[in-house]
């Protein structure tokens, strides 16, 4: 996130698609009253459709809130199963996952009976 947005502490990803239509005040509501954290703490939190082609980003950078999105015009955004609420994600991970590539393949190790 280079230029006017900070880069957060923590990238917290909301593993559950949510309706798009959500703005400021409906993702904050979510964030606070479902995922258990404090919206304005410092930390982003990402959400994604249903469809997996849009993401939104919210983000307290100290003076208001940041609400951007991206839209993958073909694929979709690869998206964790994970059986929490929310999914944390690394600076390297986040430049990944809005780029549209396999962020979790990227960290993959591999077996070890696997030789070259």
């Amino acid at each position: 996130m280079p230029g006017l947005i900070g880069y957060p502490a923590q990238i917290w990803i909301a593993v559950a698609p949510v309706d798009m239509r959500r703005g400021l005040d409906g993702l904050s509501a979510l964030v606070q009253h479902s995922l258990g954290h404090a919206p304005c703490a410092g930390s982003a939190f990402i959400f994604r459709n249903r469809a997996g082609n849009r993401l939104r980003l919210l983000l307290w950078d100290g003076n208001g809130v940041w609400l951007c999105q991206r839209r993958l015009h073909q694929g979709s955004f690869v998206w964790p199963k994970a059986p929490d609420a929310v999914f944390a994600l690394s600076q390297a991970q986040w430049h990944w996952l809005v780029a549209g590539v396999d962020w979790q393949r990227l960290s993959a190790v591999p077996k070890a009976e696997w030789q070259v």
